[in-house]
């Protein structure tokens, strides 16, 4: 795979890329205010709220490790456009569903079509930015659109609620999945696709394991602990007799790579399942409206959306640890603040919160640093694609784990999974 020089890769194209990711971000967060209208249209329970959610972060993180691979084998910007292309076509007809249960199905199809978005977003800005000053910056905006969509989504949902119900939400991604094609163009001539298959069958077997953790969960049902562990055995079997493994074990042995993963599914675990529990708070205890309610998450989402390129500075001078582990410190007593008054007035509630998006600003693009940066020649896409799975696949806990408790072991569980995540950070950079 060959890179082009920077001056080839113009604003607009870069804005196209992380417009996609910022629309592929936006489908975790803007759906959240939304779950109470969605629940009196269609009248499902909160296990099937949970779904809702859930069903697109399944197949969002085990079929990003093949968006991953198909992105490095078949092109990056192929993969690209198939992919966005895809979400737009099936948000509309999400706007269409006529129950929750159709909707979870099509949610579900739409996590596949975003696992085909965000690694060859990322794989792009790798080929176009050769130089790794310019890279960087080039990861500190796209990165930025992280926060972007944070901020995004909640506000955004809450308006579109307000307007014209929770279906709304699902037609404002089919103009912006034009307009990124629009702006992107053709980056074909960047492509030098690789040899060897994409490896779905292990994609179907992560996407098992992640169903049945995620429906034992939510329907506290032990035996769900069964295919999960046929879906494990499955994918390390299918992984050891590939030529091409979608997870080269080279990437897995990289120095960082491991506390990286692990500090990112931390991450998401505890963003995904606050999210998911203070949406349920605020309209429920606090009885907001929607829209109120999306403003309420601001001192969350602002932080993520400004933070990032503040982060690109301070990696690119200091390196990704420092930010990583003050991130996660943040990220702990973000949480733990919210345990101990879960239904405190607004202001201690907004102190958390804060606290939870500064730390998620400085984490998550120093993570993609880490990762991308120790990721042997050729691998770019799966890099991303790990990352982001595993990412996911923390989101898919934390509700799955969250929803299932009350307002103050929900926080207590986010703050204690980012502290022993941040003690485990700083031990791997001792050892360094």
């Amino acid at each position: 795979m060959t890179t082009v020089p920077a001056t080839r890769a113009s604003t607009p194209r870069l804005l196209g890329i992380s417009l996609a990711y910022f629309l592929v971000l936006l489908d975790t967060t803007v759906l959240t205010v939304a779950l109470p209208d969605l629940r009196v249209s269609t009248g499902g329970s909160l296990a099937e709220q949970q779904w809702v959610v859930d069903a697109y972060t399944v197949t969002f993180a085990a079929f990003l490790l093949g968006g991953g691979a198909a992105a490095d084998r078949l092109g990056a910007s192929r993969v690209f456009r198939w992919g966005v292309g895809a979400f737009g076509l099936l948000s509309l007809v999400c706007a269409g569903a006529p129950t929750a249960g159709v909707l979870i199905g099509l949610r579900a199809l739409l996590g596949v079509a975003g696992a085909a978005c965000l690694p060859s977003s990322l794989a792009l800005i790798t080929q176009l930015y050769p130089d790794p000053a310019r890279r960087a910056r080039a990861l500190g905006a796209w990165a930025a659109t992280t926060g972007t969509a944070l901020v995004a989504g909640p506000l955004t949902g809450g308006v579109l609620v307000d307007l014209g119900g929770w279906r709304a939400v699902f037609l404002v991604n089919v103009p912006l999945a034009a307009l990124s094609l629009v702006l992107t163009g053709r980056v074909g001539g960047l492509d030098r696709p690789m040899s060897g298959r994409v490896g779905w069958r292990q994609q179907l077997a992560a996407c098992l394991v992640l169903a049945s953790v995620t429906e034992g969960v939510v329907a506290a049902q032990p035996l769900a602990v069964v295919p999960a562990v046929i879906g494990a055995l499955l994918f390390v079997r299918w992984e050891r007799r590939s030529e091409t493994p979608t997870v080269p074990p080279a990437l897995l042995r990289a120095p960082g790579v491991g506390p990286g993963l692990l500090a990112g599914a931390a991450v998401n675990l505890a963003l995904a399942g606050v999210l998911f529990t203070t949406t349920l708070l605020l309209q429920g205890a606090h009885h907001l409206t929607p829209l109120q309610a999306g403003l309420a998450f601001l001192p969350l989402t602002l932080p993520t959306a400004a933070g990032p390129v503040f982060t690109a500075r301070v990696v690119a001078a200091r390196g990704p640890g420092l930010p990583v582990l003050t991130g996660l410190v943040l990220l702990t007593a973000g949480p733990a603040l919210l345990a101990a008054w879960p239904e405190a007035q607004y202001p201690v509630l907004a102190a958390g919160l804060l606290l939870i998006g500064t730390g998620v600003s400085l984490t998550l693009p120093a993570l993609v640093t880490v990762v991308v940066a120790a990721a042997p020649p050729g691998t770019a896409g799966r890099a991303s694609g790990l990352l982001n799975a595993v990412r996911q696949t923390g989101a898919t806990v934390g509700v799955a784990v969250m929803g299932t408790l009350a307002d103050g072991p929900a926080f207590l569980c986010a703050a204690l999974t980012s502290g022993v995540t941040a003690l485990l950070w700083a031990l791997s950079r001792r050892r360094r």
